[in-house]
Parts: C-alpha cells; sequence; structure tokens
C-alpha cells in the first residue's frame, strides 16, 4: 500500500520535507503541495513530481486522496490545522511549535482523547540526531550514572528577521531544547529563570536559562541567534560516573597556511539532515500501522514545550524565576 502524504506550507521546510516523502521514503507518495501562495507550491509540485497544487489547507486535508499530512506552516496555523486533521481521521507530522498557547495545545489533545487514539506526531527532530540518541542510550546502560545537568547552546548565524527578540528566542529557537532535555534526561520541569546579557550593537543578544526539573537536576540553554561564526548546536550531559558531549559535526579538517579548521553548516538543514530522514520515516510507519513512535513527540510534548516556553518569556521579562506550572499528565499519554 502507498500512503499519499500532502505537504502543506512551501517554504523552505515545506519543500525540505516534500523532497523526503519523494525521494527518500519508499511507501510514500507526494500526492499533492499546498501553499496560500498557489504559484509556490506548484513549482514544488512540479519539481518533485506531485500529482496536485493547491492554496486551501483544510480542502487537502479533506481530500480522498490524500491518507497523511505534513504540516510546514506559520506557527499560528498549526493547532487548528492539527485539530482539522484529527477530525478528518488522518495522521500528521506537525512541525514544531504544536502552538505558541499551551491552551490551544490543550485543545489539540482534547480532539485527539475524543477520537481515541494519536493522531499528531510533533517535528522535535532532535530525539533522532544520533548524537542524542548516543546521549540517551549512555545515560540509560548506565556508563553516565544518574544525570545531573545537562549544558546546551543553540547558536545561529543571524536572526531572520531584523526585528527579533529575546522572547521570540525562547518561543521559536528554545522549543527544541526543551523537548530534547525532557527526552534525553526523563525530567520535567518545575521552574525556568532567564537572563539576557547587553551587547553593543542594536541586534538581540543571547539568551541564558537555567531550568529545575521536578526531581531535582539542571539544565542550562543558551540561545544566541546572531553568534556570526556559524550555526552551531552542542549539549553536555554531565552524570555521576562522567559525562558525554556532543561533537560539531564536520566531514573535513583542512590544513593550510598555517592553520587548522574545520567548517560549521550555514543552518540546520544540513546538520540534522538524517534526524528529518529517521522522523520521517517513522512518521510513515505511524501512518502504516497507527502505533506511535517510540522516540516520537506527541501532543502532550508539544504542550510542555509550549507552557516552558511561555514560563521563560515571564521569567525573562520580570528577570525572577518562575514556576512552571502544567496539567496533570493525561493516562491517554501516559
Amino acid at each position: 500500500m502507498t500512503i499519499r502524504v500532502a505537504v502543506i506550507g512551501a517554504g523552505q521546510m515545506g519543500a525540505d520535507h516534500a523532497s523526503i516523502v519523494s525521494h527518500h521514503l519508499p511507501g510514500a507518495t507526494l500526492s499533492v503541495v499546498c501553499d496560500v501562495n498557489k504559484d509556490s507550491a506548484a513549482a514544488i509540485a512540479e519539481e518533485l513530481g506531485a500529482a496536485n497544487a493547491a492554496d486551501d489547507a483544510l480542502e487537502v486535508i479533506a481530500r480522498p486522496d490524500v491518507d497523511a499530512v505534513i504540516l510546514a506552516t506559520p506557527d499560528f496555523t498549526h493547532a487548528p490545522l492539527s485539530i482539522a486533521c484529527i477530525k478528518a481521521g488522518k495522521k500528521v507530522l506537525c512541525e514544531k511549535p504544536l502552538s505558541q498557547s499551551p491552551a490551544e495545545c490543550l485543545e489539540v489533545m482534547a480532539a485527539e482523547q475524543a477520537a481515541g487514539e494519536k493522531f499528531v506526531q510533533v517535528g522535535f527532530m532532535r530525539r533522532y540526531d544520533q548524537s542524542y540518541v548516543e546521549m540517551k542510550n549512555a545515560l540509560e546502560n548506565g556508563t553516565l550514572g544518574r544525570a545531573l545537568m545537562m549544558h546546551n547552546f543553540h547558536r545561529n548565524v543571524e536572526t531572520p528577521i531584523d526585528d527579533f527578540t529575546g522572547a521570540m528566542a525562547i518561543t521559536n529557537s528554545a522549543p527544541h531544547e526543551f523537548d530534547v532535555v525532557r527526552h534525553v534526561m526523563g525530567v520535567e520541569y518545575a521552574a525556568i529563570a532567564a537572563y539576557q546579557p547587553t551587547r553593543s550593537d542594536s541586534l538581540v543578544a543571547p539568551v541564558v536559562m537555567v531550568l529545575e526539573t521536578t526531581d531535582g537536576r539542571l539544565a542550562t540553554i543558551e540561545i544566541n541567534n546572531n553568534a556570526a561564526y556559524g550555526y552551531d548546536v552542542r549539549a553536555e550531559l554531565v552524570g555521576e560516573l562522567g559525562s558525554m558531549s556532543i561533537n560539531n559535526v564536520a566531514y573535513t579538517r583542512l590544513d593550510a597556511c598555517l592553520s587548522r579548521s574545520t567548517a560549521y553548516d550555514a543552518d540546520w538543514r544540513t546538520r540534522y539532515a538524517q534526524a528529518y530522514l529517521r522522523q520521517n520515516s517513522d512518521f510513515l510507519s505511524f501512518v502504516e500501522t497507527g502505533v506511535f513512535p517510540e522516540i516520537g513527540s506527541d501532543s502532550w510534548d508539544g504542550y510542555c514545550a509550549a507552557v516552558v516556553a511561555q514560563t521563560g518569556v515571564e521569567a525573562l521579562a520580570s528577570g525572577i524565576k518562575a514556576t512552571v506550572q502544567m496539567v496533570d499528565k493525561p493516562e491517554f499519554y501516559a
């Protein structure tokens, strides 16, 4: 059976997802590419051999020739379009965040629970990156002993827009860290503090967060959206018996002119290409079998990321450590 997939959103992420479906997922067919700019959708559809291009997301979700949906649309559309997929009985891979609003995440969760099964996989692809896989394995097999803390930094060359703010760094960039720390360490958050140094220019300065977990562990997260030198994401997991660090991924080293150097990626796409392939392959298996991926992020994970991000914004604005308050985890997501 071939799974007919619609990709909604024809921007950078949508085009990448469409390419994965078209070229790297045996058993899947790119059926529709949809975007409010139908010309953009049509260009990608023609390039990748999709049968159809469209500009109405809700109509695409309802189409009989669509079995599953990948959402790569603007953040504010994720929750309502995910709910539309649930109501249509179609599994959906929703790019992060599920929503920046915890209340909207709860609406998605309510729709899933009313349907009686999971439909939404949230695109926290870091869980599929080999570095985090090895880090989690080292913790689970006892190599590191009990985890004490995890240090993380996430640096981009420059902000995507000129009026990017520290709050946006927390709600737009940091959710990947919020999720992968929870996943690797197996923790929930109790409190968050957020700080921002002062730059000498008008660019947004880094945001540094300290998170306390409900079982007495710590996580630090630095988000620097104007690091200038390259795209650089690394972490160190510190346990009672040892620590494990993520290396910068560089396939070659240049020795020339009395110096030695390695290169950084310009953005996330090359660094996490394999993680996206693994994630999307797991999503396809989810569609085929109905069994939610073992390491995938579900709607509860999307909700958790939204709550800690919202609380982090409050902490940054107040300069005071804030308590992370979440609803009790429904048995449905246990």
